[in-house]
């Protein structure tokens, strides 16, 4: 019943909103989403089918990144740990609103921090180390913590941690209440969702009065759709369709550096995989920088299976150069003399994945590695072939360097894709959080990385510049990666 209510009052609420903010924002913003989780796509955060083109603009965090990419305030106004980092306490801010009407309060954080854990959800590793949450008061939370940690407030700048209201547990999944600029009016995963402007925002009223948020699960009609004006921005376009757009007074693009990835993964919990030096051998015999310029022209910066981005303070200098020779004897020594054959499973759900294996695929031939392409369809990609197929493609999101690498590879991970496990590598992770000298900090992490170059299961070549294009009428996009982004502050003429 309670829940009931609940829905009502937020109805009510949206009803009152939109009829106020008709004055105070306009015009309707069109964007897509792929569809990637199907059935299980929702609205809760925290869930591995979350729509985050949805969440990014309804759910604000505790922390964020700001333009230049530092830890900032949002909800948390500020914060401060003890001697050894083990505690912390975050300062929130007042006079904030849920959607709903009710207020963000000290009881809203440890809600939305304290189920994340006992969800199981993917985001849980990056936070693994908050053993409780603390009221103090009204706005204000202590974070105690089973290590000493001193990078917290960087990993609470997870896109997947906003806050929600302390009882919408039941809830949360269909109406997306958030203190964020917009607010969820319709939601159709499949269709159309519908975003209403929030004129309450504590960072002010929005710009747009709307955004709609449409379901395509193709890449090739995703750039039609936006070619025929049915959307205004696609963040995820083939460098080899710059030309379509470039001199074209309908559109504007925009090439933001970021640490998003796209890779090949193995499992190393099949043969022949399960032999460190056989995953090695296929990656070594990967020219990156070539099929960086095959697939993206160049605009990409060359990595070495490590999933830190470049501009990471805990990044890894880690060269990585094409060697067939260096492959072909890691084969021999595996008891692989006459090479190896496997088949990967890319799909159009990613633009880049089926070019990624084809060039793979001619690469490593010279190794005597045989790769056979068997392209999946991209309904139900995540559920029915990631993490099913012995090799398939992937893709993340970047992370900072702590959450990247306990979230993909520790032992324990829920999103462990190549099923790495290795107990070393775990308690390098573990002692890197206990560490508080950054130097020595930082050693470890990249001695981590090291020991990813040596036995990962996942090709990594490049992070992502991303090509983002969007119809001429759209104004003051950030040109930072899309966790940045200040939705509220976009308008379109």
């Amino acid at each position: 019943m309670r829940d009931f209510i609940k829905i009502i009052s937020i109805s009510l609420f949206s009803l009152l909103i939109s009829f106020s903010n008709a004055y105070a924002s306009s015009g309707v913003f069109k964007v897509s989403h792929d569809l990637g989780f199907g059935k299980d796509t929702n609205l809760d955060p925290i869930t591995k089918g979350r729509l985050f083109q949805v969440i990014e603009k309804t759910m604000n965090r505790l922390v964020r990144n700001d333009l230049n990419g530092v830890p900032s305030p949002s909800l948390a106004t500020s914060w401060s740990a003890n001697a050894d980092a083990s505690e912390w306490t975050f300062n929130l801010r007042k006079g904030v609103k849920f959607h709903d009407g009710s207020d963000f309060d000290a009881e809203d954080v440890k809600f939305s921090i304290m189920r994340v854990g006992a969800n199981k959800s993917p985001a849980a590793k990056g936070i693994s180390m908050i053993e409780s949450v603390e009221v103090v008061d009204s706005h204000t939370v202590k974070m105690k913590l089973n290590t000493s940690f001193a990078d917290l407030p960087l990993n609470l700048t997870d896109y997947r941690l906003r806050m929600l209201p302390s009882e919408s547990e039941t809830t949360i999944a269909q109406t997306g209440v958030g203190t964020g600029p917009f607010m969820v009016d319709k939601f159709d995963a499949e269709g159309t969702t519908i975003l209403k402007a929030n004129p309450n925002y504590w960072e002010g009223a929005p710009g747009l009065s709307e955004i709609h948020i449409i379901a395509i699960s193709d890449s090739q009609a995703r750039v039609q759709a936006l070619l025929s004006g049915q959307i205004d921005m696609l963040r995820v376009i083939d460098y080899k369709q710059k030309p379509i757009f470039d001199g074209n007074p309908k559109f504007k693009h925009h090439v933001i550096p970021t640490g998003n990835w796209r890779g090949m993964v193995m499992r190393t919990d099949v043969e022949p995989f399960t032999d460190a030096r056989v995953r090695k051998a296929v990656r070594m015999a990967v020219d990156r920088q070539a099929l960086a310029d095959l697939v993206t022209g160049g605009a990409a910066e060359i990595t070495c299976d490590h999933p830190v981005m470049k501009t990471d303070q805990y990044r890894a200098d880690i060269s990585c150069p094409q060697d067939i020779a260096g492959a072909k004897k890691l084969l021999a020594d595996a008891g692989f003399p006459n090479g190896i054959e496997f088949t990967v499973h890319p799909s159009s759900l990613e633009p880049t994945w089926t070019p990624i294996a084809e060039v793979v695929q001619q690469q490593v031939a010279a190794a005597g590695i045989k790769v056979n392409i068997k392209v999946s369809p991209s309904d139900g990609y995540w559920s029915d072939v990631w993490m099913k197929k012995d090799v398939a493609m992937t893709r993340w999101n970047q992370r900072p360097a702590d959450q990247a690498l306990n979230e993909i590879y520790h032992s324990g991970a829920k999103w462990n894709e190549s099923y790495f496990k290795d107990a070393k590598f775990d308690a390098i992770l573990e002692s890197a959080r206990k560490e508080l000298d950054f130097e020595k900090r930082k050693a470890i992490y990249q001695s981590a990385q090291n020991m990813l170059w040596e036995s990962s299961g996942t090709l990594i070549p490049y992070t992502v510049s991303k090509l983002i294009v969007t119809t001429s009428r759209v104004n003051n996009l950030d040109e930072v990666e899309n966790w940045s982004v200040r939705w509220h502050k976009i308008t379109v003429d």
